[in-house]
């Protein structure tokens, strides 16, 4: 189950485009990007634990 690397990869692209939209330069890209993939790739451990516990 790769929900984790998953999460981490939306969270990358979601945290890109919204600094984007937002008008941020490089460094606030890559913050937003690493802010986002952590939150994105904790969600998706959780979920995976979640199923794992469940099945």
């Amino acid at each position: 189950m790769y929900f984790g690397l998953i999460g981490v990869l939306c969270g990358i692209a979601l945290g890109w485009l919204r600094a984007t939209k937002s008008g941020g330069n490089r460094l606030d890209k890559l913050q937003y990007a690493a802010a986002h993939a952590v939150i994105f790739g904790l969600i998706g451990l959780s979920f995976a634990m979640f199923l794992g516990w469940v099945l």
